[in-house]
């Protein structure tokens, strides 16, 4: 029997690649080039459709860590990520378009993987399945989902005054410029706090008037509106730019403009606000306006970004886009390996799910391949170790005791110790004093990753009979 996997994001190709490893035989389904979501631009497994960062790559960060457990497993994603790496500072960015290609080269080349370019327009009863197709699913499987959902005992109010399980929230991505239309005399090269090379990062400084003629324009210019019908829900983390500057004067010089740790070396001054620019390419031939992700209409953005310095003569590669994402309600949906309750051998994995991002969504395609291989090879589950971040990508699609749930990232805050405890929570002395959050959170990423060595050795647990896959 093979298992099935139905898109051909980072959550399917990472659940592939695990499965695969462990020696099922995986058939991975993506519907383009046949056919293409309105996110797409490309017909290439794991294409990033928003930014190219996969966030920050420092352990302390719950990010980080997750990063480096996800390479413990041999992780196909951050495997290909690290080798298109391109220069972002203390994050890891890719060159989307090599990343892209070297996570397809290697699914093509497994000989455990099947790819077919063709749409899946229904789950199927008869076959262990994992639906990994991202946040747009097709309106076929999104029908064939509805059916299936619809029909388990959910229990959020929430979700029976929406209709059913599953829910929607609204993402955008951010513009992206030709370096040789930037006029870098206005701009200077700089990481936040000279993390990476120091120089990753070309900056915009904007005093006081220029940011108030940015928020105004924000504010001011066109958008695109959402359906009469559809509730315009956000998530958090990835808000657009205009939604931020709606919520206050200084919401953006706090967020994605704050100008701490980016002094100008031309004056030795910080900034009033700080527009970053990343590489998109290993070359340097394109940049994303970092924190811009807008759903102002093309007009608009052209109009509000090119007023900022050094963008007068842009020429935009992409413009800001918007769309509707779906999750399911996972905490009553989905068990512990990301199964859907009262079924055999069917599972969720990455953004559906509500795990926000693209590491997030790897860990999902990680987890399930895994699971659903030892599962169909007859060998003894296993749980991701709780004090990791892998473990807290669990609780979070676990935490049954909200009934608004929604999207988030990775934290520190879902991650606990072996008695269930929050890890964050925990105090602890060094040379008789406090430790700080940094010390305690370099511990704890110890500990994680020794936890998940650990657990990989478990994988090589010995068969136990499964008599009903």
């Amino acid at each position: 029997m093979k298992l099935t996997v139905a898109g051909g994001g980072l959550a399917g190709c990472e659940a592939a690649w695990q499965a695969a490893k462990a020696g099922v035989e995986v058939d991975l389904y993506e519907m383009r080039p046949e056919k293409s979501g309105p996110a797409h631009k490309t017909s290439r497994l794991a294409e990033l459709v928003c930014s190219n960062s996969l966030r920050g790559a420092a352990l302390e960060n719950a990010v980080g860590l997750l990063k480096e457990e996800l390479a413990v497993l041999d992780s196909l994603i951050i495997g290909c990520a690290r080798q298109a790496a391109v220069p972002a500072g203390g994050a890891l960015a890719v060159d989307r378009d090599v990343f892209a290609r070297l996570v397809e080269e290697r699914i093509e080349s497994h000989p455990h993987i099947t790819q077919r370019r063709e749409e899946m327009h229904a789950i199927p009863h008869d076959r262990p399945f994992i639906v990994a197709c991202g946040p747009l699913p097709s309106d076929d499987l999104l029908a064939s989902l509805d059916v299936i959902l619809s029909s388990q005992p959910v229990l959020s109010e929430r979700s029976e005054s929406k209709g059913g399980p599953r829910l929607h929230y609204y993402d955008a991505a951010s513009p992206i410029v030709a370096a040789d239309s930037i006029d870098e005399t206005q701009m200077y090269r700089k990481s936040r706090y000279d993390k990476g090379d120091g120089a990753d990062y070309l900056n915009i400084p904007l005093d006081r008037q220029q940011y108030a003629r940015l928020l105004h324009d924000l504010r001011t210019l066109s958008r695109h509106e959402t359906e009469v019908f559809e509730e315009a829900r956000y998530f958090e983390g990835c808000l657009p730019i205009e939604e931020m500057a709606d919520r206050g004067d200084d919401t953006l010089r706090y967020g994605p403009l704050k100008p701490v740790g980016l002094r100008d070396p031309r004056t030795g001054l910080a900034p009033y606000a700080v527009v970053q620019l990343r590489k998109e390419n290993i070359e340097g031939t394109a940049y994303n306006l970092v924190g811009f992700q807008t759903r102002l209409t093309w007009p608009a953005q052209k109009e509000a970004f090119g007023k900022l310095p050094g963008l007068q003569n842009a020429e935009w590669l992409r413009l800001g886009v918007m769309h509707r994402n779906t999750f399911i309600d996972s905490p009553r949906l989905l068990d512990s390996h990301l199964r859907l309750r009262g079924t055999e051998a069917l599972y969720f994995a990455g953004q559906i799910t509500g795990a926000e991002g693209y590491v997030e969504a790897a860990a999902c395609g990680a987890m399930t391949g895994i699971h659903a291989a030892r599962r169909m090879l007859g060998l003894t589950p296993v749980d991701f170790p709780v004090n990791t971040a892998f473990g807290a990508i669990v609780a979070h699609l676990q935490n049954r005791e909200t009934h608004d749930f929604q999207p988030a990232n990775v934290t520190w805050a879902y991650i606990s110790d072996c008695h269930g405890e929050p890890v964050e929570a925990r105090p602890s002395r060094v040379e008789g004093r406090r430790e700080s959050k940094h010390e305690r959170r370099s511990r704890l990423a110890a500990e994680a990753l020794e936890a998940m060595q650990a657990f990989c050795n478990q994988l090589t647990d010995r068969r136990v009979p499964i008599s009903h896959i």
